[in-house]
């Protein structure tokens, strides 16, 4: 009897990059019918969030993989993102082999994107996680102006849920706690000096 491999850590991207280098598929394994092979489960979920503002520029992106290595391919993609979501009542879409969640206020537009085969509804927690993270950051005003003003809060909010494509927390309340504690560290730290 053969042990049931372990579950591979691919490197980041390194599924999507394949696939559209045209790279050749992996092997099916013993038994198994050609062209049906699941997806070994990985923890890098997600592939970027980014919000845009209601003009689809970019205020706040982060990339986690090489699936978009340059600036110009992650405008590319988030302008194509932006036109065929903007105008939609819908909550998720399926573009260029990508998942992507998204969610407006006012006037932002924030974005969660997997690959083809990442759960929904990771994503949407990851989403959801953000957005009420930021309602409480700025103070019930997810908005351009506030984002604005509090862009390193933004970014730390960001950091606290997904580390390099790994969701590391889906609770808000959990995400703020740990924002409010780092906020306090770099008092105390700017302080000392």
């Amino acid at each position: 009897m053969q042990r049931p491999e372990a579950w591979p850590r691919p490197h980041p991207g390194e599924g999507a990059a394949a696939a559209q280098a045209g790279g050749p598929a992996p092997p099916a394994r013993a038994g198994e019918p050609a062209g049906l092979r699941l997806q070994e489960p990985s923890l890098y979920t997600v592939k970027a969030v980014f919000i845009l503002d209601n003009d689809g520029h970019r205020l706040l992106a982060k990339y986690y993989d090489d699936t978009f290595p340059s600036l110009k391919e992650q405008m590319a993609f988030e302008k194509n993102v932006f036109s065929k979501t903007s105008r939609t009542d819908s909550e998720i879409a399926f573009f260029g082999g990508m998942t992507i969640v998204y969610k407006s206020s006012i006037d932002l537009f924030l974005y969660v994107v997997g690959s083809s085969h990442e759960n929904e509804l990771m994503l949407m927690s990851v989403l959801t996680c953000l957005f009420e993270s930021l309602n409480h950051v700025l103070r019930k005003n997810v908005e351009k102006r506030w984002l604005l003003e509090n862009m390193d809060g933004a970014f730390l909010v960001l950091d606290e849920i997904v580390d390099g494509g790994v969701i590391l927390e889906s609770d808000p309340q959990q995400v703020i706690q740990k924002v409010l504690q780092s906020a306090k560290e770099q008092i105390k730290w700017s302080l000392l000096k």
